[in-house]
């Protein structure tokens, strides 16, 4: 995805309506007072009306509104921000996870280690955008989807998206589509009004989880399905028509998220693979946690990734060709829940499920098999304290390995190895799963330089083609 630094050549992506670019960047018209995704089927704007943003929240800060027919906001954010490991990706990750809403510029200035000024400084400089500009679009566009696509009373999805009062809900709703949310709720595409449902305690909060490019839903389930922890997550139906669900501890309650594997597909008008979606539910115990459980979800499916580029690069090497060409689009599958990720890639699949069993705290609403949220890292360091568990367990619980959103993915790796009988595989699994580390490459296969940095990629495509086990 490299090539579109210059004004130039973004221009001539937004004049090919090149869907890759969607969400790399933004560009917005003089004349309408419009921004809009590169892949606009609009008639392109003329050269010198056109302005350029690297985030949705850039634009809407220099007041252009979001294109009610290509739903700039809509789109999955730059893929940057799950591969860079400096400041600015840091704090977008936290961001995106709630972060701003929780604790304010404060709490995500200390979660980085910098003062707020400096945090400001760095995002406005590189992104255009401060981070409460940052969280308020991530807000808006959260109530838009909510208002388009669900039953949900006005004043239930002020609260779900993030918002503190219902006043600045409507005003920045105003501000953003320069429209009221009744409005937005109106204006709905016919199939969204058709869809549209007051959501059940059954059946959640209906969501689609977008991603760009194509999707290999296969080989994730797969995995999902292979290591499932009975009575936190269960994998049914048959291959191709999965459901994935699981329980979710969030800042405010818990939820019940359930996956479906079969893919949507958007539509482009350049024959180009524009992305799709999976359809998601989300049963939520306080509805401020919405944000952060679908961020969860989307690390989880990895969902933020950018293909083309993974595809470019191993594409390019004669034994990885193939398996890439048989499998565009592969993921390489996150955590909802890094800490528990930590332990479980430790512990094994059935010693995880002992753990639920006798430390998990049992829901006050079990769902099917769904029945205990995986116990917390403190509970484990206080029953299992002579042990490489307990000993990791610890670690987490008192914050000397962070494994969040915002983890500094260098200094999370050297804690670990710092952990009493932590070997170097595991570290590799957690660096992979809980960090969302690219590029992490495990002891023992042969691992060319030549597939940086995407070798954590690389080693799925081995995996899904069979030439290596899933751990």
């Amino acid at each position: 995805m490299d090539g579109v630094t210059d004004t130039d050549s973004r221009y001539e992506a937004v004049r090919s309506r090149d869907a890759r670019f969607d969400g790399v960047f933004f560009f917005a018209v003089e004349t309408t007072g419009i921004y809009c995704r590169p892949s606009c089927p609009a008639v392109t704007p003329k050269r010198h009306n056109v302005r350029f943003f690297a985030t949705a929240a850039a634009a809407q800060g220099s007041g252009f509104r979001a294109c009610r027919r290509c739903r700039p906001d809509a789109v999955p954010g730059s893929a940057e921000w799950n591969v860079r490991a400096d400041v600015v990706g840091r704090a977008m990750r936290m961001i995106a996870d709630g972060v701003v809403d929780r604790e304010g510029v404060a709490g995500l200035a200390a979660r980085l280690g910098y003062s707020t000024r400096q945090v400001q400084r760095q995002l406005t400089g590189e992104l255009g955008a401060g981070p409460v500009a940052l969280a308020r679009a991530q807000r808006a566009h959260a109530a838009r989807v909510l208002l388009q696509t669900t039953g949900l009373p006005v004043t239930q999805i002020a609260f779900a998206a993030g918002f503190a009062s219902v006043r600045q809900f409507n005003d920045t709703m105003r501000a953003v589509y320069a429209a009221t949310p009744s409005e937005l709720r109106a204006a709905a595409p016919r199939s969204g009004r058709t869809a549209r449902r007051t959501p059940t305690p059954t059946a959640g909060i209906p969501l689609r989880l977008a991603h760009r490019g194509p999707y290999r839903p296969g080989p994730v389930f797969d995995l999902l399905a292979h290591e499932a922890v009975p009575g936190v997550e269960d994998v049914s139906g048959p291959p191709g028509a999965r459901t994935y669900r699981r329980t979710l501890r969030l800042p405010y309650g818990t939820g019940i998220a359930a996956v479906d594997e079969r893919t949507g597909t958007a539509r482009t008008t350049t024959g180009a693979h524009p992305g799709g979606w999976l359809d998601a539910r989300v049963h939520l115990t306080d509805p401020r946690d919405l944000t952060t459980a679908v961020q969860r979800l989307r690390r989880l499916f990895d969902l933020d990734a950018d293909p083309y580029a993974v595809d470019e690069r191993l594409g390019a090497d004669p034994r990885l060709a193939p398996l890439v060409a048989a499998r565009p689009g592969l993921r390489s599958p996150g955590a909802a829940d890094p800490d528990e990720l930590a332990v479980r890639a430790l512990a094994g699949r059935d010693e995880a499920a002992r753990l639920v069993q006798r430390y998990g705290k049992r829901l006050d609403a079990p769902c099917g098999s769904l029945t205990h949220l995986f116990p917390e890292p403190g509970v484990l360091a206080e029953a299992e304290p002579d042990s490489t568990l307990g000993a990791l367990a610890a670690a987490l619980a008192d914050g000397t390995v962070r494994l969040g959103p915002g983890a500094d993915r260098d200094e999370a790796r050297e804690a670990l190895a710092a952990v009493p009988g932590l070997d170097e595989r595991t570290i590799a699994v957690i660096r992979t799963r809980a960090l969302g580390d690219p590029d992490v490459a495990p002891p023992g296969p042969d691992v060319p330089d030549s597939w940086r940095p995407w070798r954590s990629y690389a080693l799925n495509h081995l995996r899904a083609a069979g030439e290596l086990e899933y751990r």
